[in-house]
């Protein structure tokens, strides 16, 4: 069985040799150690060892969104003005301001060279001032057709050892982002309808491209991310069917449709919303974080709902830089019998998320190792 046949029985809830093992970011394809650009972490020499291995030895799943060929800017896109600034120490820093008339919003993000993420500095709304300003601009309008080349071509690259995943938000994620995360869970909580509306703006895009890229690309699995904004401490699970269930299960009936896969991207606490997520009539569920940094094993999760979802994870990432390597093999051989425990759909040995830094530790690059080592023993 060569390991796309591998992810895509598992994916249908077929048997296999042995659960598929995903490195999650890491893929072997996109980590491009000859780009010499600043902000490319994967350069420094430590990483060559790992992304050689993750390319020879991973069930490859390559995360791609696909863009829309649209004819022109959109009225919003006409008041939206941004700029790239470098300071002394080579950090970027981009500036988005949206401005109207006397109004004006605006966001200020950076990213550093040796740490693969982006910091949001200013969020584009502060306050519930800005969310009634923000919601009288002109909404951000669908692309007319979904192009298809990127996922073709990356389809190409991977042959047999692998499968794209199609990666995309849903409304609570592109709404939650546009706020520090104090200001969201207040104005979400006590102003549920205006918030509601704001939701509405971003579902009236992303409804209408999920049914078109589905159409356009049939039967591949996807990636939806953000329910995890309506989930606890964040806010009560009374509101997850409010923000999530009313709007991501039409994203998930959608891609149903032409035979996709829709699988569910939430971190931290899922006891509480596990019978909601389930609801929608997902596929499957990442990454399934073990307490404490999540409140369910993943045997409870197998136990519960593992007929309808094929579960992904549960390999914490702080524990491939910080245990043992001894320590790190019993967390991984503990996430295999858990995850293959009674019947279920199936099942991916998957970290909750990959190192970020420049350097990678001999240490870190010994735990993913040890993952391969112990699941081509099974």
């Amino acid at each position: 069985m060569n390991r796309r046949e591998r992810l895509m029985a598992t994916l249908r809830g077929e048997p296999v040799d042995r659960p598929p093992v995903s490195f999650y970011e890491l893929n072997g394809l996109d980590e491009n150690p000859e780009d010499d650009d600043p902000f490319n972490i994967y350069s420094h020499p430590s990483w060559h060892s790992l992304i050689k291995f993750t390319r020879e030895k991973t069930d490859r799943i390559v995360m791609r969104q696909v863009p829309f060929i649209n004819t022109g800017k959109s009225a919003l896109d006409e008041i939206t003005t941004t700029k790239i600034i470098y300071n002394e120490n080579g950090s970027e820093f981009t500036q988005t301001i949206i401005q109207s008339g006397s109004q004006s919003l605006s966001s200020l993000t950076r990213k550093d060279r040796d740490v693969n993420t982006t910091w949001v500095i200013e969020p584009l709304l502060k306050n519930l001032e800005d969310l009634k300003y923000y919601l009288s601009l002109p909404s951000p309008e669908p692309g007319s057709t979904p192009d298809t080349t990127s996922i073709h071509e990356t389809e190409k690259q991977l042959g047999d050892s692998g499968i794209v995943m199609i990666d995309t938000p849903d409304p609570l994620c592109e709404a939650a982002a546009l706020f520090e995360m104090e200001a969201f869970m207040i104005i979400a909580y006590t102003e549920t309808k205006l918030f509601q509306r704001l939701l509405q703006r971003f579902a009236s895009v992303i409804q209408p491209q999920t049914e078109s890229i589905a159409k356009a690309l049939p039967g591949r699995l996807w990636r939806i991310y953000g329910p995890e904004y309506a989930s606890p401490p964040f806010l009560p699970p009374s509101l997850f069917e409010t923000f999530v269930i009313s709007y991501d299960e039409p994203m998930i009936k959608a891609i149903q449709q032409f035979g996709g896969y829709a699988r569910i991207h939430a971190h931290g606490r899922l006891k509480a919303i596990l019978g909601s997520i389930a609801s929608t009539g997902c596929d499957g569920l990442d990454p399934i974080e073990p307490p404490p940094q999540g409140d369910v094993s993943l045997r409870y999760v197998r136990e519960r709902y593992g007929e309808q979802l094929v579960l992904f994870g549960n390999l914490e990432a702080s524990d491939i830089e910080n245990l043992s390597v001894d320590e790190f093999r019993q967390k991984v051989l503990l996430a295999i019998e858990e995850g293959m425990s009674g019947s279920g759909r199936g099942f991916v040995l998957m970290p909750s998320a990959c190192p970020y830094g420049r350097i990678l530790s001999p240490l870190a690059y010994e735990k993913y190792q040890t993952i391969i080592e112990v699941i081509e023993k099974i």
